[in-house]
């Protein structure tokens, strides 16, 4: 069976049935690496808040200590988020709906996936959806 194979050299193709079973297993491991590596980064994030002394005596190391430290946890905020993401797209997978752009039921393309794995609307509806934005940010 295809989930079984080593592919790790494998790259998807636009010549091959889409989301087979060879590139559901390469989209599942690349979202699985990209989540251990923002769970790893969080918990080296709170190992360095953990041992942060922000006790400083100075006024200005005090105020810059709380700003970065302010950053961080924006910054993990957002990675919480983003694993919320990638969790629903290892359910797509899962579901078999993986892929296929949620506004028009085609396939995403291959080269977005594989650059935005938790990608859910194709090119253009991404485009679509973007330009609606922006006329009501505008108005």
């Amino acid at each position: 069976m295809a989930e079984n194979r080593d592919l790790s050299s494998y790259i998807p193709s636009d010549d091959e049935e889409f989301m087979n079973a060879d590139q559901r297993a390469y989209f599942r491991a690349k979202l699985y690496a990209w989540k251990e590596d923002i769970l790893r980064e969080a918990r080296e994030t709170l190992g360095h808040l953990a041992t942060d002394n922000s006790n400083h005596p100075d006024v200005a190391d005090r105020a810059s200590s709380e700003t970065d430290r302010a950053i961080e946890l924006r910054a993990r905020d957002r990675q919480r988020k983003l694993i919320a993401k990638i969790d629903a797209a290892l359910q797509r997978i899962e579901e078999g709906t993986y892929g296929y752009c949620e506004e028009t039921g085609e396939p995403i393309s291959l080269k977005r996936l594989d650059a935005r794995p938790i990608a859910t609307l194709s090119l253009e509806a991404q485009e679509r959806h973007e330009r609606r934005e922006k006329v009501y940010r505008d108005e």
